[in-house]
């Protein structure tokens, strides 16, 4: 059965020092966002890949992906003043599908991780199919604490995509959005709004997030 891929790029580019939106700066020879739409048009068993932008940036989002779509269809979606708004947005936009049973799993990812590469994204929606949900994880190490003490491991950092079965997926944004619920990401709301069990996917710190003017230097040596 046939997965769905959401890509978040409503985001700005303020903390990177940019005048437009970090997800359209060049990386290599197309815009950052353009890396994971191809990642997902990649996959083989993606019914439907949606894009969340900001009602201002839809003409500059489609002029930026429309080159490298091809023959294949991407939804846009606005995006909220929140992550989770986004998210929720996205998944309202899905709600049809999801419940003839069309779309089995969710992925979300942040457009400001361009190298993610496919096969993550594959093990993680695979998992997602096993377990009910899947988050990539990367070991951290030389953490401080505020006093210059070590914190004690081993610890690990979460990133995207995040993938879950559909219809919990669903089921937990509804209930969130009758409680007014906030979540800082898709795993967040999953945890305190279903019983569904997260496996957790090794990655690697190339799938790193771009937030600062460095990031985009590094990811293009890393992309080259």
């Amino acid at each position: 059965m046939p997965a769905a891929v959401v890509i978040l790029a409503a985001g700005s580019g303020s903390r990177v020092g940019a005048d437009v939106n970090k997800v359209l700066l060049p990386l290599g020879d197309v815009p950052v966002l353009v890396w994971s739409l191809r990642d997902a048009l990649a996959l083989p068993d993606v019914r439907r890949v949606l894009l969340v932008v900001r009602p201002d940036e839809r003409d500059a989002v489609a002029d930026a992906v429309a080159p490298h779509l091809g023959d294949r269809e991407v939804v846009v979606v606005d995006g909220a003043e929140t992550r989770h708004g986004s998210e929720w947005n996205a998944i309202r936009a899905l709600a049809g599908e999801i419940e003839s049973g069309e779309v089995d799993v969710v992925a979300i990812h942040d457009g400001a991780r361009p190298l993610a590469g496919v096969p993550l994204w594959s093990a993680t929606i695979a998992a997602a199919r096993e377990h009910g949900g899947a988050l990539p994880v990367v070991r951290l190490t030389q953490l401080l604490t505020a006093e210059l003490a070590a914190v004690p491991g081993p610890l690990v950092g979460v990133q995207t995509p995040q993938a879950f079965r559909a219809t919990e997926l669903l089921a937990a944004y509804r209930l969130a959005d009758a409680d007014g619920f906030d979540g800082t990401d898709t795993a967040g709301c999953l945890e305190r709004y279903a019983e569904v069990a997260i496996a957790a996917v090794p990655s690697t710190p190339l799938n790193l997030k771009i937030t600062f003017p460095e990031d985009v230097e590094l990811a293009g040596r890393l992309s080259g």
